[in-house]
């Protein structure tokens, strides 16, 4: 029986695989933006809960403490994230563009702070394909707001923090995944991929002694290779992008 923590985990797929963990025999740890959204959610029965916003530092540092208090974990699914239909650019305390900071910093935060698992799962999606490979201007302070591109942006943005990660740590199997386009929340009624699938690949590359889902450096969709951007495979784009993690956050990856 394997231990994961899975980010973002009140709702949607973050919920969905925590709850297949489960039904598999597995312990899961769930986080929610608050306690509100914990109480409501439709979760495992004996799930623990991880709680807060991870728009902010504090916060992010804050749920890389809890999680610790419930580990060492097996897994570590970085599940977080808020969509492309953000109608205009949100800064937070920290003076960051909040969708970045829950899409990439987040992630990012949570990986340093939190005890090294046995594996890592980051959340991507097929629009990283439509993203710009510019790390200028990250935080869209100095160009018209386009909720589309700057989430495209995010998730290359995952995408190259995985395979980064998955260099720096060989001893943790590191994987990015694309649930496809479904209909959850973030995705929306117009979503035509199959729900049933969106979920299923990151509890796969979680827990499976699977020989396919035993690597590391890959992007996966519907528990095969997907499509990916070749810019993510860019190591010095990729080291680029942890130092600017690290300026802003404060916090470095071990």
């Amino acid at each position: 029986m394997a231990k994961v923590f899975i980010t973002g985990s009140s709702q949607g797929l973050g919920l969905m695989t925590g709850q297949l963990l489960a039904d598999q025999g597995h312990s899961v740890v769930l986080h929610a933006r608050n306690e509100t959204r914990a109480k409501e959610a439709k979760a495992p029965q004996a799930t623990q809960w991880v709680i807060g916003d991870v728009s902010t530092l504090e916060a992010m540092r804050s749920v890389a403490e809890q999680a610790n208090r419930f580990g060492p974990f097996d897994a570590v699914i970085h599940n977080v994230g808020i969509g492309y239909r953000e109608p205009g650019r949100v800064e937070t305390v920290d003076g960051l563009s909040q969708l970045w900071a829950i899409n990439v910093l987040a992630p990012y935060v949570l990986t340093a702070l939190i005890s090294k698992p046995k594996r890592l799962v980051y959340l991507s999606s097929g629009m990283h394909l439509g993203a710009t490979s510019s790390l200028d201007n990250i935080q869209w302070s100095k160009r018209r707001w386009d909720g589309s591109q700057a989430y495209a942006d995010t998730k290359l943005h995952d995408v190259l923090l995985t395979f980064a990660v998955a260099r720096h740590w060989p001893d943790v199997l590191t994987n990015a995944v694309s649930p496809g386009w479904v209909q959850t929340r973030m995705g929306g009624p117009g979503a035509n991929d199959d729900l049933d699938q969106g979920h299923r690949t990151q509890a796969w590359l979680a827990v499976s002694d699977d020989k396919d889902a035993r690597t590391t450096g890959g992007f996966f969709y519907h528990k095969q290779p997907g499509r990916v951007n070749p810019v993510a495979r860019d190591v010095a784009l990729q080291d680029r992008l942890i130092d600017y993690c690290r300026e802003v956050s404060g916090v470095t990856l071990p």
